[in-house]
C-alpha cells in the first residue's frame, strides 16, 4: 500500500486530534495555543448545530452530559455527507448503530432524537405530489382518498411529542404513539397525533392497490376490528378523512377507474 504524502499524514493527524484531543496527540510542530483555537472552534460549532437541531434533547441533558454526547459523536462517527442539513441524520445513525447506551440515559433517547429530526427532514424533502386527476374537494367516501407524499406516519413506544423537562417517561406506553408529520402547500410542517384506527386508515389509503373508495376502506377496517356499528364507524372515519384533507395529509380524491 502506497504511503500517504507527508501533508496528508499531517491532515489526518490534525483531524484525529480535533476529534479526540484527550487521547490523540496533536501533529508535531504546531503550537498548542493555535491547536486550541481549532479544537474549540470545531467542537463549539458542532455542539451549536446539534443543539439547534435537537433542542428538547439538549434541554433534557446537563451541559456536561450534552458535551460528552457531542464529543462521542465527533469521535466515533464518520459522516458520509458534507451538508450541514444532513447532520441530524448522521446523529441518528450514530445513536442507533454506534452509541453504547449508558445506565443514566433516557430510555426514549433514540426515539426523541428521531422525532426532532423528522421536522427538518420533511422541511427539506424534495418529494412532490402528482395532482393529476386529483380533486382536492372530491367526495372522500365515494371516491379513492389520496395520501400526500409529504405526509409521513411514525409509531413510537414513547409519547415523544409530549416529552419535556416536566415530563420524562421511564417506561414505554401500553399503546404506541402514532404521529403524522405533514408539510402543507405553504411549506409549514405540522404534527397530528393519530389513534390506532386512524393510523390504520391512513396506512390503508397509502397501500390501496385495489383502488377501494373511502367507504370500502372504512368498512374493511370495521370488519377487522369487529366493530358492531359499521355505519357509526364510517361516520367517524369520514370526519377523520375530512380533518386529514384540511391539514393536507390527504391531497383529495380521485374517481374509481
Amino acid at each position: 500500500m502506497t504511503e500517504r504524502p507527508d501533508f496528508q499524514q499531517k491532515q489526518y493527524a490534525f483531524a484525529a486530534h480535533i476529534r479526540d484531543p484527550h487521547n490523540t496527540q496533536a501533529p508535531d510542530g504546531i503550537e498548542d495555543r493555535r491547536m486550541a483555537i481549532y479544537r474549540e472552534l470545531f467542537f463549539n460549532n458542532l455542539r451549536s448545530l446539534l443543539s439547534n437541531m435537537f433542542p428538547v434533547l439538549k434541554k433534557l441533558h446537563t451541559p456536561e452530559r450534552w458535551n460528552v454526547l457531542v464529543r462521542q459523536f465527533m469521535r466515533q462517527h464518520r459522516a458520509t455527507t458534507p451538508y450541514f442539513l444532513q447532520l441530524p441524520k448522521e446523529f441518528i445513525d450514530f445513536l442507533e448503530n454506534e452509541y453504547s447506551p449508558q445506565d443514566d440515559d433516557f430510555p426514549f433517547l433514540l426515539e426523541l432524537a428521531h422525532y426532532e429530526y423528522i421536522e427538518l427532514a420533511l422541511s427539506i424533502s424534495e418529494e412532490q405530489n402528482d395532482l393529476t386527476n386529483i380533486d382536492p374537494h372530491g367526495d372522500l367516501l365515494a371516491n379513492i382518498p389520496v395520501k400526500s407524499k409529504l405526509a409521513w406516519v411514525f409509531a413510537y413506544h414513547y409519547p415523544v411529542h409530549r416529552i419535556s423537562i416536566e415530563f420524562k417517561p421511564e417506561q414505554p406506553a401500553d399503546i404506541p404513539t402514532y404521529l403524522a408529520v405533514y408539510r402543507g402547500s405553504d411549506d409549514n410542517v405540522g404534527f397530528l397525533e393519530l389513534n390506532p384506527v386512524t393510523a390504520g386508515l391512513l396506512d390503508a389509503i397509502a397501500v390501496n392497490e385495489a383502488g377501494l373508495n373511502g367507504r370500502s376502506l372504512l368498512m374493511a377496517l370495521a370488519q377487522q376490528a369487529n366493530y358492531p356499528d359499521v355505519e357509526a364507524f364510517i361516520a367517524h372515519g369520514s370526519a377523520a378523512l375530512e380533518e386529514m384533507r384540511r391539514l393536507e395529509i390527504l391531497t383529495g380524491s380521485r374517481s374509481p377507474e
